[in-house]
């Protein structure tokens, strides 16, 4: 089973040229932390509720500066064909919290989070659990 088709296919992008303003309305609307900049649907960069409140609220960035100029470039992508438990090892060798996720042309079709991790690994140790309580039953 591919990352991309248990985790969000949902994601919220932008153009590199959309405004600061443009992506954390985007953010407020989806209830998101993380807009994927895209290109030809190509990841290009990140930026994260914590990058735009630094670049308003520190640097001073105008809300009507494009997000190229605060979006981290170096993208963390993760491909769809890799399976669960080396998701969850590169988000923690990585230390990152969200990851795209691409197919083999580079191209996003999903996004997989820490949280989403959480969620999907505690119900497979709840099936198991059920599994195990099955087999003791007292016959």
């Amino acid at each position: 089973m591919k990352l991309s088709d248990i985790f969000s296919k949902y994601v919220v992008t932008a153009a590199p040229q959309e405004t600061l303003e443009a992506v954390a309305l985007q953010m407020q609307k989806h209830n998101v932390g993380m807009v994927v900049v895209v290109e030809d649907r190509r990841p290009v960069g990140i930026v994260t509720d914590r990058d735009l409140a630094l670049a308003l609220a520190v640097q001073g960035a105008p809300p009507h500066a494009p997000v190229e100029g605060v979006m981290t470039r170096k993208v963390l992508a993760i491909p769809d064909e890799m399976d669960v438990f080396a998701a969850t090892r590169f988000i923690r060798e990585c230390g990152v919290r969200r990851l795209p996720i691409v197919d083999r042309d580079d191209r996003l079709v999903g996004v997989v989070t820490l949280d989403d991790l959480v969620r999907f690994l505690g119900a497979e140790l709840q099936n198991l659990a059920a599994g195990i309580e099955a087999e003791m039953v007292v016959k």
